[in-house]
């Protein structure tokens, strides 16, 4: 007979954002009347900007003739849009990164999940808390990360870095030595950052222990503050122990067509029976054997996003967004609110009022206000009392959703 994989089993509920649009519907089946203003899940709600349509009917039109018409996508991406990146992300920021450096997905998410496929499941992992639930969860469904206590809400061979108020939501180095150290800057949940300083401490830590990071940069279109850097590769010494996670879904609105890219550096190596055996080749190779490569149409798009015309579209998007960010951080500490984030990412991370457990501050906002946000509890233990707000929705619904708070 055959078996499962029972790490599977060992992951408590389901995933965050599952379990709150189910609470969502169920609300609304029982308030037909109600209008509900969603300010929780991360995603975009402009539409796509022009020259990106314009990219996409064009490889459409592409796609309709013989002799233009494209099959499977290079494993890495096209040359195009790898040579893009390179430009635009890396070279235009002083940063050493190749094309061949850079492989194309459909999306950050999955890349942070799969990601740990190429590492041994006796790694030790270090996760920022609280934190982004993909990271953790993946590892739980490879067997990486123990036991489960259901009353501290802790893996027993997760190494947790508390992100708090106390120490600006920023992690600090551990005590305990990790193999692999999931950051995430702009945070996501918390909004925080770190200075090019306090980043490269985290570089030069990785590399003095062997430990590699991987590099969350989901939201660095955001950043509006010029000490904060872009890229971990802006960081000397990073091409040697960092695995770079990027995403057009944020700064492009693409959660919807779906393109992402991770950076691993041929420098990046792990000593295996006496040989330096490159993470490059192991990625390319799982890359190349469970993937077939993100649509040339949307990689076309992609393209579109580094174009002159693109880059200044694309701005006034993350300055709406942004905006949105002010009026609801503006909004939360007229009421009377503790709050951060919202400078140089579109969330707002808020103390719950009166002692409220996280998810009772989800149940009281949508019954009384009928505005959905995000329990901070679902990110990690030290995430509760704590909540967050996305900046994506319009700012019509951003505008109604802070008048209805305030009226609480």
């Amino acid at each position: 007979m055959f078996k499962i994989n029972d790490n599977y089993l060992k992951l408590p509920g389901s995933y965050l954002f599952s379990t709150i649009g189910k609470k969502v519907n169920e609300f609304q089946a029982a308030h037909p009347d109600k209008t509900v203003i969603r300010l929780g899940i991360g995603d975009v709600t402009q539409p796509l900007a022009p020259v990106i349509i314009d990219a996409l009917h064009g490889a459409v039109d592409e796609m309709g003739k013989a002799e233009t018409f494209r099959g499977y996508a290079p494993d890495l991406g096209y040359e195009f849009l790898r040579t893009a990146i390179a430009k635009n992300d890396y070279a235009d920021r002083g940063c050493d990164i190749s094309a061949d450096e850079i492989f194309v997905s459909d999306g950050a998410k999955c890349d942070s999940g799969n990601i740990q496929e190429i590492f041994s499941v006796d790694n030790k992992i270090a996760v920022c808390d609280p934190v982004y639930p993909v990271y953790v969860d993946t590892n739980v469904m490879a067997g990486r990360t123990g036991t489960y206590d259901p009353q501290t809400e802790m893996w027993s061979d997760v190494i947790y870095m508390p992100c708090t108020a106390a120490n600006n939501f920023a992690p600090e180095i551990p005590r305990e030595t990790p193999d692999m150290i999931y950051l995430c800057f702009p945070n996501n949940p918390t909004g925080a950052t770190v200075t090019k300083a306090q980043l490269q401490e985290w570089v030069d830590y990785a590399n003095k222990v062997g430990a590699v990071i991987i590099y969350d940069a989901a939201y660095e279109a955001y950043i509006s503050e010029p000490d904060v850097p872009h890229t971990i590769f802006e960081c000397e010494g990073a091409r040697t122990c960092a695995i770079e996670l990027k995403s057009f879904s944020k700064n492009a609105g693409f959660t919807g067509t779906r393109l992402g890219y991770t950076v691993i550096p041929k420098d990046l190596t792990a000593h295996v029976d006496g040989k330096d055996v490159m993470m490059h080749s192991l990625w390319a190779r799982r890359h190349g054997t469970k993937y077939n490569g993100a649509p040339y149409i949307q990689q076309r798009a992609g393209e579109a996003v580094y174009s002159p015309e693109g880059k200044v579209q694309l701005a006034k998007q993350v300055a709406y967004y942004m905006n949105n960010a002010k009026v609801i951080k503006e909004g939360l500490l007229k009421a009377g609110y503790t709050v951060s984030g919202g400078v140089n990412a579109p969330y707002i991370w808020l103390k719950t009022p009166e002692e409220m457990t996280s998810w009772e501050f989800f149940d009281y906002l949508l019954e009384n206000a009928n505005v959905v946000g995000t329990p901070g509890s679902g990110f990690g233990p030290s995430g509760e009392g704590y909540f967050r707000l996305t900046a994506f929705g319009t700012y019509e619904n951003t505008v109604a959703a802070l008048e209805r708070i305030k009226k609480m």
